[in-house]
């Protein structure tokens, strides 16, 4: 979960968005359908690491894989903190739950 100073930080890049680009419900869905283009980032690096394309071989390494890991996050996180004023309690939320669902398969 991101502590205060890390969704002070996520505060202010969108606020940095919503000025430069404004939050119309427009700039709302390219916020949210660049989890899209970062999740494939994610997917293009581990089979990088795996060497999975013949012709490439292995062109990516785990910090790479761990670089577009982080992207998701701060992405997702910037497009939650776009639709909602309090981001940390609803992801809060849903961590708990989430917890709770795994508790009871155990």
């Amino acid at each position: 979960m991101l502590n205060t100073e890390q969704w002070t930080t996520i505060k202010r890049l969108v606020a940095w968005l919503d000025q430069h680009n404004g939050r119309s419900d427009a700039e709302v869905s390219l916020r949210i359908l660049k989890l899209t283009e970062e999740a494939g980032e994610v997917a293009q690096a581990w089979i990088g690491v795996q060497g999975q394309n013949p012709r490439k071989g292995i062109t990516h390494a785990h910090p790479d894989v761990q670089d577009e890991l982080c992207d998701v996050i701060v992405t997702a996180a910037v497009a939650l903190a776009s639709i909602v004023g309090n981001p940390d309690y609803v992801l809060g939320q849903k961590l708990a739950k989430i917890e709770a669902r795994s508790q009871a398969v155990a």
